[in-house]
């Protein structure tokens, strides 16, 4: 799944496949970085307990992130230098287009041209820092909530087939889904919402620092205390959920008891992204990418097992870290359920 999601987010903002079929330049430098970026961001860093051992950095874990550092800073601003010498990027077979990192670039020169006193304009360092949030932020999250969503949906047939359903009343099956298919899907917008509800790719979410002392609940909140919101635990709070710990996308479907709950962090009780000022910058990318994702899996395939493994048996331990992914990973066979000329590319 994580070369797939991340494959899709790369384009998105700047137009290149980190994961190449032909094993293309720079791919495994690629694979490893990301790979690395993940074990450190999950590790557990004994600097964090005990401050004053902080300068001797005992587990290499700084000079690990200076490194990864340099390799993201040289890598984004080859792509930016790259990007400023082409007005538009073009890859074979598609159109010329604009991608993310054109419209930033765009806009930086825009805040030049309108003041060029001020200092409060986008730099090339802006610009490097936001895509790599989305890159860091994007890959893992979506490849593990569209894994946990398939798991789900192979353990509960009746609601992958009324998905499919859905999908082949909308699309047909002469072509693949495409994001303007995705409009108007009630039953596969509701299997996303339970996915993000019941397994919540950052149950922590990103810790937060509270910018002043305060009171929360009766309790004092001191400056600088480090907060981290426990959505797994909201999400599966009986108080707050009927049959918490069941995989049931008919609560968010109309006419469900929570049909009008939203990811979007103006309900509290499913707020994967976060909320308020600092909700997940990529909210609308990352939830596209996983719909259309999900959406093209499970419309384009039927899922079969390996022999002597059935939907029942499936192991659904997870791995607890900064992203909350299976112990296990999925292995299933894709099976077309599609007319043959909707897979010629």
């Amino acid at each position: 799944m994580r070369p797939i999601s991340s494959n899709a987010l790369t384009r998105a903002l700047f137009r290149r496949r980190v994961f190449e079929e032909d094993n293309g330049p720079g791919v495994e430098e690629f694979k490893k970085v990301l790979e690395e970026n993940f074990k450190l961001a999950t590790g557990l860093n004994i600097e964090d307990f005990i401050p004053w051992v902080k300068a001797l950095d005992v587990r290499g874990f700084v000079a690990k992130l200076k490194r990864l550092h340099r390799w993201y800073d040289d890598t984004l601003t080859k792509i930016i230098e790259n990007h400023k010498t082409k007005a538009k990027i073009a890859i074979e077979g598609e159109a010329e287009g604009k991608d993310l990192l054109s419209v930033l670039l765009k806009l930086k020169e825009t805040d030049v041209e309108k003041d060029e006193e001020t200092d409060n304009k986008l730099t090339d360092t802006d610009i490097k820092a936001l895509l790599s949030d989305f890159f860091n932020g994007g890959t893992g999250t979506t490849s593990t909530t569209v894994e946990w969503a398939l798991v789900e949906l192979i353990r509960h047939p009746d609601i992958l087939a009324a998905v499919q359903k859905e999908l082949d009343s909308i699309v047909g099956r002469s072509r693949l889904v495409s994001e303007l298919d995705l409009h108007n899907a009630p039953v596969l917008q509701a299997i996303i919402k339970e996915t993000f509800r019941l397994h919540p790719p950052l149950p922590l979410l990103i810790p937060h620092t509270a910018s002043e002392a305060c009171k929360v609940a009766g309790y004092h909140i001191p400056k600088a205390t480090t907060l981290l919101v426990n959505v797994w635990t909201i999400c599966r709070d009986p108080e707050v959920w009927s049959r918490p710990l069941e995989f049931d996308p008919s609560r968010f479907l109309p006419g469900g008891k929570n049909a009008d709950v939203d990811l979007k962090g103006t309900h509290f009780e499913l707020i994967p992204f976060g909320a308020g000022r600092r909700i997940c910058i990529g909210l609308r990318l990352g939830l596209r990418m996983t719909t259309l994702l999900l959406a093209s899996l499970v419309h384009g395939f039927d899922w079969a097992l390996p022999d002597g493994l059935t939907p029942e048996t499936l192991n659904m331990d997870v791995e607890f870290g900064l992203t909350l992914e299976r112990s296990v990973p999925l292995v299933a066979r894709p099976i077309p359920r599609l007319a043959h000329e909707a897979y010629e590319v």
